[in-house]
C-alpha cells in the first residue's frame, strides 16, 4: 500500500521540491499552504505522515501542532517539523511539543527522503506490533474463554456425579449454587464472586464422593457412627479442592458449608463472623434446597413450613444477613418454583 504524506509549507518551491523528491520514491504526496488548510483537509483525510513547516502566515506550525494534538481522531498522525531556522531552540520546541523528527530547508533529497523513510519503517513497525499485539491478546481471550468453558463443563460433570451418588438429591448441587449466587447478586457481589460463589456451590458437597451409598441412601435413621462418616464429609471435601491450586477458594464452600451461626456446626465449630462469608451464603442455600427437596421419609415441605425454619434459624443456625435475602427471594416465589421439580 502506497504511503500518504502531506506536505504543508506556505512556499510553493518547497512543495514542488518535496513533492518531487517524495514522489519519485513512489509516495501519495499531498501539498498544503497553510495550518489552516491542514486542519479543514484532516476533517476528511487521513495520511500516514505530516510534514509541517514551523515558520507560515496565520497560524505557525507550533500552532498547528497543539490543535493537532487537541483533536483525538489524528493526534496519532506522526509529524515531522520543517524548519530554515538553525537554532537549538527551535528543535528543542519541536521536539518537546511532539514531533517525530525535524528536517532543515532548503532540502537536501537524500536527507529529506531518509528522514521520510525512517520515519514510515517506524510507524509500519508500530502499526504492525499494534495488530500483532490484539492479535494475539484476542487469542489469549480465546483460549482464556475455552479453558474457562472446560473448567466450568468439568466442574458440573463433577457436581451431577456427586448428585448422583444420593438418589434422593437430584440436582442439589446445582440449585444450591443457583440460590447461592442469587443470595450473592442481591448481597451486592459483583459478577465475578457471584460466579466463584456458584462454583462454590456447585462443589460445596464433593466429600460426599468417599461416604459410602449404603449411607447416603439409607432410608431409616443413621446410626451415630454413620452419622459420622456423613460429618466428614466437609474436610474430606476440603482435602480434595485443595489441590486446584487456580481457584483455592473452591475449599472454602466444601469445607464450612455445615458451621452454624451459634458455633454448633461442624467440622470446626466456627462461629459467626468467623465463618467465611461464601460458606455463610452457601450454608443458607443449601438447608433451603434441604427443605425443599423430597427426602425418602417425606416430600417437599410445604413453603410456610419452610419461612418459619429460615427465620427461627436466623442468627442461631444461619447468617441474619443472608438468611433474610433467602427469605425475601421466597417471598417472590409465590408460585413456590424454586424447590425440586
Amino acid at each position: 500500500m502506497m504511503d500518504w504524506i502531506t506536505v504543508v509549507d506556505d512556499d510553493t518551491s518547497n512543495l514542488r521540491v518535496a513533492s518531487h523528491i517524495l514522489s519519485e520514491e513512489k509516495m501519495r504526496v499531498s501539498c498544503l499552504r497553510s495550518g489552516e488548510e491542514l486542519l479543514e483537509f484532516l476533517s476528511e483525510n487521513r495520511p500516514d505522515l505530516i510534514l509541517l513547516d514551523v515558520h507560515m502566515q496565520g497560524m505557525d506550525g507550533f500552532e498547528v501542532m497543539r490543535r493537532l494534538r487537541e483533536w483525538e481522531d489524528i493526534r496519532h498522525i506522526p509529524v515531522i517539523f520543517l524548519t530554515a531556522d538553525d537554532d537549538i531552540d527551535t528543535e528543542t520546541k519541536a521536539l518537546s511539543v511532539g514531533a517525530m523528527d525535524f528536517v532543515r530547508k532548503p532540502f537536501i533529497p537524500e536527507v529529506l527522503l531518509l528522514r521520510v523513510r525512517h520515519a514510515m519503517q517506524l510507524i509500519h513497525l508500530q502499526t504492525n506490533l499494534a495488530q500483532e499485539v490484539e492479535k494475539k491478546t484476542s487469542e489469549l481471550l480465546a483460549e482464556h474463554e475455552k479453558n474457562e468453558r472446560m473448567s466450568m463443563q468439568i466442574v458440573q460433570t463433577l457436581s451431577g456425579t456427586i448428585d448422583a451418588k444420593d438418589t434422593y438429591t437430584n440436582g442439589h448441587s446445582t440449585r444450591v449454587a443457583e440460590y447461592a449466587r442469587e443470595i450473592a447478586r442481591r448481597a451486592g457481589y459483583n459478577s465475578k464472586r457471584q460466579e466463584e460463589i456458584y462454583m462454590m456451590g456447585l462443589l460445596h458437597d464433593v466429600g460426599k464422593i468417599g461416604v459410602p451409598d449404603a449411607i447416603i441412601n439409607k432410608p431409616a435413621k443413621l446410626s451415630d457412627e454413620e452419622f459420622d462418616v456423613i460429618k466428614n464429609h466437609p474436610v474430606m471435601g476440603a482435602r480434595i479442592l485443595k489441590n486446584i491450586t487456580e481457584f483455592p477458594q473452591l475449599v472454602i464452600g466444601a469445607r464450612w458449608h455445615h458451621e452454624r451461626y451459634d458455633g454448633k456446626g461442624y467440622p470446626d465449630g466456627l462461629e459467626g463472623e468467623n465463618i467465611p462469608e461464601e460458606a455463610r451464603i452457601i450454608a443458607v442455600a443449601d438447608a433451603y434446597d434441604a427443605m425443599t427437596s423430597r427426602r425418602s421419609y417425606r416430600d417437599v415441605l410445604p413453603q410456610e413450613v419452610v419461612f418459619k425454619e429460615l427465620e427461627k434459624g436466623k442468627g442461631i443456625q444461619f447468617d441474619p444477613f443472608f438468611a433474610e435475602i433467602m427469605i425475601s427471594m421466597m417471598r417472590e416465589d409465590t408460585n413456590y418454583g424454586m424447590r425440586e421439580k
